[in-house]
């Protein structure tokens, strides 16, 4: 296979890959804190919806993503009252705010169905985009691309190097720690769970405005639990998470290859299971496997704050 039949292929890894990453960073931060958000599809859908329809109304898609952002923290906010202050089950709230996103999509959407946008224009970079092979490979893609890479570099850099992030990880390690040395536990918590929001509804608009640009009920097809399976996958690491992201992607563009070129006498059916298959397996493996000690999942993970009065 030539690079000019290869090169279309990885193009496309790339933009499958871009709303696993934009989801599962944000989800590894909000779990950093000790926060579980199972709620990553319903944000997305949330994200896609809204990001859609702002920029079907003004015409403008920088409108729709900031839209499409602010709609994933809002229904990250509404998970952060009901978890953090009220103290409810995050497990059984998570799912419950997956259940409403798609409701809510789908209710919203209902008249943008067939409804044409414009997708998101690429970004060339002088001299970078015009470099053979590389440049429409690394140089000439849409911003939230750009962004995706941005948001994980600037995630990794605030985990490992700055006061922010060690809190932030102190805070998930041990709560009640870092609640009896000053820290404001639940403040904290609350700014992950609406990042994690906000990369969601990124990741949503770019399905909507980049990856299929159109709005179709249920357009995220699993891609929030495949986010969540991802953060543990990366062991709750970022550039783990970016790797991870490139992985997956390239696996649900293999099964469409593999379906395009017909005559290999698998059905279509398990085709489409590929990426969840692998998910399983990855998952089950690193689970079960010599890697099980180092899946160093936050101690609080899940567990709700209940400092001592």
């Amino acid at each position: 296979m030539t690079f000019d039949a290869l090169l279309p292929m990885l193009l496309t890894v790339i933009t499958a890959a871009t709303p696993l990453l934009l989801a599962s960073i944000g989800e590894l931060v909000t779990e950093k804190s000790g926060v579980l958000n199972l709620g990553v599809e319903g944000m997305m859908l949330a994200g896609a919806v809204i990001g859609f329809a702002t920029t079907v109304g003004t015409g403008s898609a920088f409108l729709g993503i900031v839209a499409a952002g602010i709609a994933g923290m809002v229904m990250a906010f509404a998970f952060g009252v009901l978890t953090l202050t009220l103290m409810a089950n995050q497990v059984a709230t998570g799912l419950a705010l997956t259940i409403f996103g798609i409701g809510l999509s789908s209710l919203i959407g209902a008249s943008y169905v067939g409804v044409p946008v414009e997708k998101l224009a690429k970004i060339e970079i002088p001299g970078l985009s015009a470099i053979p092979v590389l440049g429409p490979l690394l140089f000439d893609h849409d911003p939230l691309v750009y962004l995706s890479v941005a948001i994980t570099v600037a995630v990794a850099w605030f985990m490992k190097r700055t006061r922010g992030g060690l809190i932030l990880r102190a805070v998930g390690e041990s709560d009640l720690s870092a609640h009896s040395i000053g820290y404001d536990v639940i403040k904290v918590r609350y700014m992950a769970v609406l990042f994690g929001g906000f990369t969601s509804g990124l990741a949503g608009a770019y399905l909507s405005l980049s990856y299929t640009p159109m709005w179709v009920e249920g357009m995220t097809a699993g891609r929030g639990w495949i986010a969540l399976a991802l953060v543990a996958f990366a062991s709750w690491r970022p550039w783990r998470v970016f790797g991870g992201a490139y992985i997956f992607g390239g696996v649900t563009i293999l099964q469409l290859y593999l379906q395009g070129a017909g005559g290999i006498g698998i059905p279509a059916q398990v085709m489409n299971m590929l990426p969840y298959l692998a998910t399983i397996i990855v998952l089950t493996v690193i689970s079960a496997g010599p890697w099980r000690g180092r899946l160093d999942a936050p101690a609080c993970l899940g567990k709700p704050f209940r400092p001592a009065s």
